[in-house]
């Protein structure tokens, strides 16, 4: 059945059913419903690709599990998951297949687009990159005078920054240390001039990372690092032997001063946001080795697979985004914490943001229609404890509902053994306090005067799913973001929206490009926007003596 012919969504039985349910159930407390299942943290607790999910701490009961789990059949959530893996061009607005799984598939995998097996392609890539890297980190590979690179910096924005940044900072402790990596995103100098102010140009290695070659805010950064490393160095011969690309287009990478044989190419069936285990994985390469590589694409692999083979009531993916349409659609939440207990994992939350955010932040459905329902929520979060010291205090107290998830390793990263304990007492109390909270009683209990007993109550109730790995790996990493990507695809399938798109973020493109030629001209333009923006670029072009 064609999604045109579908009953459109808050008119479906299951919905109207989910929706007197939450009614039913809206004020029980998590207190409550844990007296009346003694057994109820087996229940709702799941394994799957190196990871263990406890979502006992929720408002839910088994009949809203098989609600939402309906509700999933019902919308073609399985149909759509083997669509994806088996290469259908199911990014409809921009016609093109999605298989960021294929950046993990085994060597022997056959998937097909447009006919042609896309997966020799793919490990060719990953053996130039494996051969590269290796050149690279032995110091076989020399700059211009003959040093070995010690530096690489990272040039990207969204998907091309944000992954590698990330996954560096996670797994720096598998890194080689003898190597300093910068990430660099933002057009405000000051990114490029901090990255680059105490590093030795012959020892330094860009990566461009631009599909196209020419994503304005990544090109003129690399336009000020070519400049950059030609000053140092004397000579614009310099930067065959300091920069890569990782890009499709040879032309403008030749044109750049780039040889083609250190132009690295990924395809237009993978975005942005879900490339960090492609080419654009370059630097992570860099930083953890081609082994450390092979084993973040297996976890994305372990993961894969238990979200194609696992049924709804064990599926981590699954859970997770029934979850988040639960909140978003009938308690009305408006976002989700993401609290990672791993300092290595503090930019977490903001790849996050990406990969959630600019995914599923859609308000007209695959049949052009506007929605008349809540789609995706809004991602934020900091690694614990820091954030027990800033806003947890409204995830306890607060007005809003915020529902958390946390992540937590049983071993440490680090020797300091004790250290970790008190951090994983922190995450399980957390929880524990969201969930049960203190009521009046108990804080009267404790001496409490009367008059002040109540700005010390705690009513809890305040959902959160708990995130347990062994150790946070390569392997690891690689499973808990194949975990969010396809969470993201099963929210998309059920409200009916595109998750592979991203149109909002062209307006802005647009927009500036006409902006920043008034910003420079030194003849008075002709403005034509609203007064405001007239107003600001004006003040702009006064303050730099162009008017």
């Amino acid at each position: 059945m064609s999604r045109s012919e579908a009953t459109p969504l808050t008119s479906s039985a299951t919905w109207q059913a989910l929706a007197a349910h939450h009614a039913s159930i809206k004020g029980k407390h998590l207190r409550e419903l844990f007296a009346d299942d003694p057994q109820r943290a087996a229940r709702f607790t799941v394994e799957g690709g190196g990871l263990v999910l406890d979502y006992s701490k929720n408002r839910i009961t088994p009949e809203t599990m098989n609600l939402l789990a309906r509700l999933a059949e019902e919308r073609g959530v399985a149909a759509q998951r083997d669509a994806m893996f088996r290469g259908d061009k199911i990014n409809v607005t921009e016609k093109r297949a999605v298989l960021h799984t294929a950046l993990r598939a085994p060597r022997d995998a056959v998937i097909e687009v447009d006919g042609k097996n896309v997966v020799p392609d793919v490990h060719a890539v990953l053996d130039r990159m494996a051969d590269f890297a290796g050149r690279v980190r032995s110091g076989a590979w020399k700059g211009y005078t003959g040093k070995p690179i010690r530096n690489v910096v990272n040039l990207g924005i969204g998907g091309s920054y944000l992954g590698p940044e990330m996954a560096y900072l996670a797994l720096r402790s598998f890194s080689d240390r003898n190597l300093r990596f910068r990430f660099v995103s933002n057009v405000d100098g000051a990114a490029f001039t901090e990255a680059t102010r105490d590093l030795d140009a012959a020892e330094t290695l860009f990566v461009v990372s631009s599909k196209t070659f020419t994503t304005l805010e990544t090109m003129s950064n690399a336009d000020v690092a070519r400049a950059w490393l030609v000053g140092k160095l004397g000579s614009a011969d310099a930067v065959a032997r300091h920069f890569v690309a990782v890009s499709t287009n040879a032309k403008a990478v030749t044109e750049f001063g780039i040889d083609t044989a250190n132009m690295l190419e990924f395809w237009d069936w993978v975005g942005g946001r879900y490339s960090m285990d492609s080419a654009i994985g370059l630097s992570t390469m860099l930083a953890i080795g081609p082994e450390g590589f092979a084993e973040l694409l297996a976890g994305f692999r372990d993961m894969d697979e238990h979200f194609r083979s696992a049924p709804a009531d064990k599926n981590l993916p699954v859970l997770l985004a029934l979850l988040t349409v639960w909140y978003a659609d009938f308690f009305g939440s408006e976002s989700q914490a993401v609290l990672p207990y791993a300092q290595n994992l503090a930019r977490f939350p903001a790849y996050l943001q990406q990969l959630l955010m600019e995914s599923i932040g859609k308000s007209v459905d695959l049949e052009r229609r506007r929605v008349d329902y809540a789609t995706g929520t809004i991602i934020w979060g900091e690694p614990g404890t820091d954030g027990q010291h800033s806003f947890y205090q409204l995830l306890h107290q607060g007005t809003r509902l915020v529902p958390v998830d946390f992540i937590g390793f049983l071993a440490p990263l680090s020797p300091l053994k004790e250290t970790h304990d008190l951090l994983m007492a922190n995450l399980f109390a957390q929880a524990e306090g969201l969930a049960f909270g203190k009521t009046l009683e108990e804080v009267q209990a404790e001496g409490v005067a009367a008059t002040d007993a109540p700005f010390r109550v705690m009513e809890g109730n305040r959902p959160s799913n708990m995130i347990i790995a062994d150790r946070l790996s390569p392997r690891t990493l690689g499973a808990l973001v194949s975990l969010y990507e396809h969470s993201v695809f099963v929210q998309a399938a059920i409200w009916g929206i595109g998750p592979f798109d991203q149109w909002g973020v062209e307006l802005g493109k647009v927009l500036a490009k006409k902006i920043i030629a008034e910003l420079r001209d030194g003849a008075e333009p002709k403005l034509a926007h609203d007064a405001s923006t007239n107003a600001l670029v004006t003040r702009y072009r006064k303050f730099n003596g162009l008017v």
